[in-house]
């Protein structure tokens, strides 16, 4: 029983940290990144459907995404769907291909792109807390029941706290790999 709980809150505290990374990867930086257009859903024959499946995106250069759709009468449906998502950028449409160039990010741009990301930080660590105070209260409600001694209690508890510690330093550590991404020129 114990077990169950522990690792519910390792899974769980390692799905806050996930999606704090999907999170960070929607940011935009001053490079081109294939993973910006992950919101992104186009309306393909009446199905919502992620532009990954309908083109292939790539990175020709450092400020650019290139989006090649697999059929060439998706162009303008990608197109739409892209403008509609209000990601930021317009698609030069090239016919049977688009493309994104990415303007350079000005400086009071990236201060606030920062303070997103720290936003952002902040509330997968209170996600993480959250996991945390259920995880205890789980070992309370077992110490309560008799099946725990108070000791054990006590004890699992730390190693809660223990895992806790170890996750909010790892989303500190996403955060200050993207606060370098983004004030790098």
């Amino acid at each position: 029983m114990i077990d169950d709980i522990l690792l519910d809150a390792e899974e769980r505290m390692q799905g806050a940290l996930n999606n704090l990374q999907r999170e960070f990867s929607k940011v935009r930086t001053g490079r081109a990144n294939p993973r910006l257009l992950d919101s992104v859903r186009v309306d393909y024959y009446g199905t919502p459907t992620p532009i990954n499946q309908l083109a292939g995106v790539s990175v020709p250069e450092a400020n650019q995404l290139l989006i090649k759709p697999y059929d060439r009468k998706a162009v303008k449906d990608v197109e739409k769907a892209i403008l509609a998502a209000n990601i930021g950028v317009t698609p030069q449409n090239e016919g049977e291909q688009l493309r994104i160039v990415l303007p350079q990010l000005t400086e009071e741009r990236r201060r606030q792109l920062v303070k997103d990301v720290k936003k952002l930080t902040e509330e997968a660590k209170v996600s993480i807390r959250n996991v945390r105070r259920d995880a205890n209260d789980g070992i309370k409600k077992l110490e309560k029941a008799g099946d725990l001694s108070e000791d054990d209690s006590k004890g699992y508890q730390e190693d809660v706290q223990t895992l806790t510690d170890t996750y909010v330093e790892k989303a500190d550590a996403a955060y200050a790999d993207k606060e370098k991404d983004l004030m790098e020129l």
